[in-house]
């Protein structure tokens, strides 16, 4: 168990509650090995230090969903960061709606998505503040055409899911979800969608705000939670500006 953690350093930089809420987690993994539940309770607990970091860097109280994309946006993380990421939430609003228990991770799966904090801590730590400057050229919507352009090469290079293949969740089939979103983002990058694309777009968004919490697998619940992003990225660019 030891040789299991040794790859996850406490950045030095981080403050001592990070550093604590990291260390802490950490060895609820090693401690797994005395009790299985601990490694799903470390997962759970590595999010106190994410949360805190992620607040801190982007200067808001929001919920973690929220700001794990405004950090993706941002580009402060990688959207695949944050979709792993985003596994983790996942379990953890799991386990206060009473729909996993705290034997839902293997050690193996902790580690993973424990890792993937220390990865994302160690990045926003590091990170240089991107300023009012990246605000402004975000409004300008430059970055927002930048940052789907990125989404859109990153998705092309995941594999599916190969175990969720003809599969569907509450009347929705993944497989056909997945093309209908890549299709209609591809669409939006060559020329911009007509307003019948952007309402199955929305449609879209919706099957995948009804699938999201039912899937229980990691990888898969990543892949769809950047598919989500990447959709929502797509829909914003139609939503006129405020006035």
């Amino acid at each position: 168990m030891r040789a299991l953690i040794a790859d996850l350093v406490v950045p030095g930089d981080a403050s001592m509650y990070v550093m604590s809420a990291l260390e802490t987690s950490r060895e609820l993994i090693r401690h797994s090995y005395y009790r299985y539940e601990f490694a799903t309770v470390a997962v759970t607990h590595s999010l106190f230090a994410l949360e805190q970091v992620l607040a801190e860097r982007l200067a808001v109280d929001e919920p973690l969903r929220d700001l794990t994309e405004r950090a993706a946006d941002a580009g402060l993380i990688t959207a695949e960061l944050a979709a792993r990421l985003d596994g983790g939430r996942l379990l953890r609003d799991k386990l206060a709606q009473g729909t996993a228990t705290s034997a839902a991770r293997t050690p193996a799966d902790a580690i993973r998505m424990v890792r993937a904090v220390f990865d994302a801590v160690s990045l926003l730590l590091g990170a240089r503040p991107t300023g009012v400057e990246a605000t402004a050229v975000d409004a300008g919507g430059a970055q927002s055409e930048d940052r789907l352009a990125r989404l859109w090469e990153e998705h092309r290079r995941a594999p599916f899911p190969a175990s969720f293949r003809g599969v569907d969740i509450e009347g929705v089939e993944l497989v056909l979800l997945d093309a209908d979103v890549a299709g209609l983002v591809q669409r939006e990058l060559s020329g911009g969608l007509d307003s019948s694309g952007i309402a199955v777009l929305w449609s879209c968004i919706a099957d995948l705000d009804r699938i999201m919490p039912l899937i229980n697998e990691a990888y898969c619940a990543a892949y769809f939670t950047a598919l989500r992003r990447m959709a929502g990225l797509a829909a914003a660019r139609h939503i006129p500006a405020a006035t």
